[in-house]
């Protein structure tokens, strides 16, 4: 994949995360959405953390223009042509990716990778409806993608050896560590967290403790960076039910049963950080 073009469908927090770290580490970029005022929104977003680098000297005002003038923003699918990878990261729906998907391989070569950022649905299922299933893979990054070296690496039942392989080598390129994971349902990092978080929200409903003295004891007794309700907030809570459906539906188990107050926080759109309000409170896009 040297010198090689990576495509990202989906310029929101994911996709955006993705396509910075794809052009900081050399690829040229295509950034595509359904908008130009979302991609125009995404481009934005990857400049201003660019130029926190750069106040903090930890990059370059020449290496900042070098990183942008690797991306191109667009609406325009058929711009992905040139693409050996891409990666697909929009809302956790298998319609809407499977659609994706659909419209990504009419226009890229037959040997091209595709790849689904997908949390929690089945790769299997995505590769399915897409011509040569055996090219399409989960390539599951972490939020704040910059930040976290994570890539869980989730093989459908077609994906080859080659693909695979592909996609681990590129992981590396990114600065990841790709681990392998088996195509089941939330995969192994959110079939642990996600679980941990729905509770952390039943506590919550039930009066337990605060959302702030829950995620005290989470991190201080723990020992984790950050507490579970600041995490769902971080996600986004939209998500977090996204993946709890998945997982409540497809392990048939009540234990993954989505709390009624996280369900309650989406349908009033509280969503978390992006929304400027979810159990805690936030700037608008801080």
């Amino acid at each position: 994949m040297a010198n090689e073009t990576i495509g990202v469908i989906g310029a929101g927090t994911m996709g955006a995360g993705i396509a910075q770290v794809a052009a900081q580490s050399g690829y040229d970029v295509v950034l595509v959405d359904q908008a130009d005022e979302w991609v125009r929104r995404g481009l934005k977003t990857i400049r201003a953390h660019l130029d926190r680098s750069v106040s903090k000297e930890r990059m370059t005002a020449a290496e900042r223009d070098a990183v942008t003038g690797r991306m191109t923003g667009t609406t325009d699918y058929g711009k992905l042509a040139g693409c050996a990878l891409v990666v697909e990261a929009v809302n956790e729906d298998l319609g809407i990716k499977s659609g994706v998907l659909q419209q990504v391989a009419a226009v890229v070569a037959e040997d091209a990778v595709i790849a689904s950022n997908t949390s929690s649905i089945s790769i299997t299922a995505l590769a399915a409806l897409v011509p040569d299933p055996d090219r399409v893979i989960g390539m599951h990054f972490f939020n704040p993608v910059p930040v976290l070296k994570l890539v869980e690496v989730v093989r459908g039942l077609q994906t080859s050896d080659e693909t695979a392989a592909t996609v681990r080598e590129i992981a590396v390129a990114l600065g990841k560590t790709p681990v392998d994971v088996a195509d089941h349902p939330g995969f192994v990092a959110n079939r642990i967290v996600m679980p941990m978080i729905n509770e952390a929200i039943f506590c919550l409903s039930e009066g337990v403790a605060t959302a702030e003295a829950i995620d005290e004891v989470m991190r201080l007794g723990m020992a984790h960076p950050m507490g579970p309700l600041a995490l769902a907030d971080l996600i986004g809570l939209d998500v977090c039910l996204g993946i709890m459906e998945v997982l409540h539906h497809d392990l048939g188990e009540d234990k993954y049963r989505p709390a009624p107050l996280l369900r309650r926080m989406v349908a009033a759109g509280r969503l978390g950080r992006k929304s400027g309000q979810g159990f805690f409170s936030y700037e608008q896009g801080k």
